[in-house]
């Protein structure tokens, strides 16, 4: 278990700086490069290198395999239900406009909750991705290293 001790610490001490530099591509999404696929590609890419680092039962610690099929069909509903919320106003599928007082707030909203949707499903399948592969590999699987 002493065995890579220096990658271990880095790996804990990184995993909180990429979820938080995730969280900001997410919501500097609107005003600049980024948005959610980006966001979810580098949030997994915290669980991927937890996994990678330590063991993929390790990680499933973290988040449980039911979470992540919760959280890609919750994405997946985040996005659609927004285009079918600005539907049932009488507008377009993803009209933004329509979901709040004027068009402008409105083209935010729908540009934060569409947004969140990709991040949230992408960050869940990137994890179930990895998971697939991992569980394949028996030196992934456990390690004592």
């Amino acid at each position: 278990m002493q065995h890579r001790l220096v990658l271990r610490i880095l790996a804990k001490l990184l995993f909180a700086p990429i979820l938080l530099f995730a969280f900001y591509v997410q919501f500097h999404g609107d005003f600049g490069p980024g948005g959610g696929f980006q966001a979810g590609l580098i949030f997994a890419s915290a669980f991927v290198l937890h996994g990678l680092i330590f063991d993929v039962s390790s990680a499933r610690r973290f988040v449980s395999d039911r979470l992540l099929q919760v959280g890609a069909a919750g994405g997946v509903l985040l996005y659609a239900g927004t285009g079918f919320a600005s539907i049932l106003f009488g507008g377009n599928f993803l009209d933004y406009d329509l979901l709040s007082e004027t068009p402008t707030s409105g083209q935010h909203l729908g540009i934060l909750l569409v947004e969140a949707g990709v991040g949230i499903a992408v960050a869940c399948v990137m994890v179930m991705v990895f998971r697939a592969f991992a569980d394949r590999l028996p030196h992934l699987r456990e390690r004592d290293w």
